[in-house]
C-alpha cells in the first residue's frame, strides 16, 4: 500500500514540473514573437504635364440612297483630312475608323398611341476619327477651332480632349523612393524623441497611385484613380513601413 501511494505521488510530480515547464515554453515563445514594432506611412507627391493627347471626333451625313450617303461620308473625310494636316497635324497621325450604318424610321401613331406604319426614312452614316500625338498645344488648340469645318460643309462632332504621360513609369519610381524615404524619416522621428531606435524592417507595403488634376477636390479612389481630362496633373502615393524597435 505504501509503495502504491509512493507511485502516485512520484506521478503526480512529475506532471506538475511537465506542466509548469510547458507554461515557462510558452510564454518564453510569445515574448519572441511579440516584439514592439512601429508602423509609420509615408506620402510623396508631384506635379507634371502630360506630353501625349488624344482627342477624337465624328462626322456624320443622311441620305435615303446608301451610296450617295457612302459617297458624301467620304467627301467629308477628305475635307476633314485636308482640314487637319493644314492644321500642321501629321498624317500619320490620324486614324479614321470604318464607316458605320444606320437605317432611320419614323413610326405614325393612332388616337390610342399604338404604332399604325413605320416609314424609312433613309440612311446615317457616321465616321469616327482620331488624333494621337504628342504635339499636346497644338491638338488642343485644333480642337477648339474644328466648328471651322462647319462653314466647309461637314456635320463635325467634337469630343473633349485625353490627357496620358509617356514618362509615368519612371515618375512612379522616382515617386516610390520618396514615399519610402518620408517613411523612414517619419519613423526615426518618433523612435529619436521616444529615446528608442529602429531595428529591421519587418513588413513594407505600397498604396495605390492617384491621379488627379492639379489644385482639384477630386476623391481618391479604392483601386487608384486616373484622371484623364486635365492636362496638368498630380501623382502621389503612400508606402507604409513596420520596423521592430530596438
Amino acid at each position: 500500500m505504501k509503495s502504491y501511494i509512493n507511485t502516485i505521488i512520484i506521478g503526480a510530480c512529475i506532471l506538475i514540473t511537465a506542466v509548469l515547464l510547458s507554461g515557462a515554453w510558452v510564454k518564453s515563445h510569445l515574448n519572441d514573437s511579440n516584439k514592439t514594432t512601429i508602423r509609420v506611412t509615408g506620402k510623396a507627391d508631384n506635379n507634371f504635364t502630360s506630353d501625349l493627347i488624344v482627342w477624337k471626333g465624328s462626322f456624320t451625313k443622311n441620305s435615303d440612297n446608301l451610296s450617295n450617303a457612302y459617297q458624301l461620308v467620304k467627301n467629308d473625310q477628305d475635307v476633314v483630312n485636308k482640314y487637319l494636316q493644314q492644321k500642321g497635324v501629321k498624317k500619320n497621325e490620324i486614324k479614321f475608323s470604318s464607316i458605320t450604318i444606320d437605317k432611320k424610321f419614323e413610326s405614325i401613331y393612332n388616337a390610342q398611341g399604338y404604332v399604325i406604319q413605320t416609314i424609312f426614312k433613309g440612311y446615317e452614316l457616321t465616321q469616327n476619327v482620331s488624333i494621337e500625338s504628342k504635339e499636346v498645344d497644338k491638338v488642343e488648340q485644333i480642337s477648339r477651332e474644328v466648328t471651322e469645318l462647319i462653314n466647309q460643309g461637314v456635320e463635325f462632332y467634337s469630343s473633349e480632349p485625353s490627357y496620358f504621360s509617356t514618362k509615368l513609369s519612371d515618375l512612379k519610381i522616382e515617386l516610390l523612393k520618396a514615399a519610402t524615404e518620408d517613411a523612414r524619416k517619419r519613423a526615426e522621428t518618433i523612435t529619436q524623441n521616444a529615446s528608442s531606435g529602429l531595428s529591421n524592417l519587418v513588413k513594407s507595403y505600397m498604396g495605390v497611385f492617384q491621379i488627379t488634376a492639379q489644385n482639384s477636390t477630386e476623391e481618391y479612389e479604392y483601386g487608384g484613380s486616373y484622371n484623364t481630362t486635365s492636362k496638368e496633373k498630380t501623382i502621389s502615393i503612400t508606402v507604409t513601413l513596420e520596423y521592430d524597435l530596438k
